[in-house]
């Protein structure tokens, strides 16, 4: 390995890392259809949640699409409240779309994160896949 990164480097070739982080985006402000329900799609990437900053009402259900663009690799879309008011924890496999629905009912703001990982690796959320969930 070390042979062929030091013939790419002596060509002339940049290597760049594929797990560096997306920047973060605005906040997503998700408003209240007709039905009361908040909804919004994201989209799981290669390390990335596109929003990554989605804001909430407390009290008011969320349903949220979570479509994987990614080929090979799984995700998950997490959200945890240390405080026990607020579990969300899917599985998302490669390529395919998923509808969650909770309802946050304290207001906080709380991360959401990948934990997913292939040994000895970093977690996708230690390669930047993650983001918070905002609830006024």
């Amino acid at each position: 390995m070390l042979a062929i990164v030091g013939l790419l480097t002596s060509v002339g070739m940049t290597i760049v890392d594929a797990a560096e982080p997306s920047q973060s985006g605005p906040p997503m402000v998700i408003s209240m259809a007709a039905d009361g329900v908040q909804r919004a799609t994201v989209t799981l990437d290669s390390y990335s949640y596109i929003p990554n900053h989605l804001i909430v009402e407390a009290g008011k259900p969320v349903e949220l699409t979570l479509t994987s663009v990614t080929t090979i690799i799984p995700h998950n879309f997490i959200i945890k409240d240390p405080a026990g008011s607020l579990s969300v924890e899917q599985d998302v496999s490669a390529g395919k779309t998923v509808t969650i629905t909770f309802t946050p009912t304290q207001p906080g703001t709380f991360p959401i994160y990948c934990d997913k990982r292939l040994w000895p690796l970093p977690s996708h959320r230690d390669k930047g896949m993650e983001g918070k969930l905002e609830v006024r």
